[in-house]
């Protein structure tokens, strides 16, 4: 039986961002503060022509109401968060909060991205895509 492959979510994009962070771990190495992975997010993102809009103030809200706001380090093509991280490692609390990030917008796809780990950098990538009302 032939394997089927399904189409990943924003696959042009997808590449590009983990491109991005690929070149800059290649760069830069681990042992730097966040800010600087960030600023550097924002350097290779335009490189690879990808828009990206740093610190994006983003409604939370629910029945109409506004409950807050979240601000992710980089909205992609008004399509995907991105949270840098530079942590030894990436803890359950981080992915529970990025995972609520992506639950409570309107966007589906996000990436969890560390480069303060030792041999490489993290990326992970999150799909949130049920229906909504």
């Amino acid at each position: 039986m032939p394997k089927t492959f399904t189409k990943l979510l924003y696959e042009k994009e997808s590449y590009l961002i983990r491109g991005a962070c690929f070149d800059l771990y290649k760069e830069l190495g681990n042992g730097h503060k966040e800010s600087v992975y960030q600023k550097g997010l924002a350097v290779y993102f335009k490189e690879k022509g990808l828009d990206a809009e740093r610190e994006k103030r983003i409604t939370v809200r629910i029945l109409n109401q506004s409950l807050g706001n979240y601000t992710p380090d980089f909205v992609i093509n008004n399509l995907i968060l991105i949270e840098a991280k530079a942590k030894s490692y990436i803890t359950i609390q981080d992915k529970k909060q990025f995972w609520h990030y992506l639950k409570a917008t309107d966007y589906k796809l996000g990436f969890l991205v560390n480069f303060g780990k030792p041999g490489g950098v993290e990326i992970i990538r999150r799909v949130y895509d049920t229906a909504r009302k």
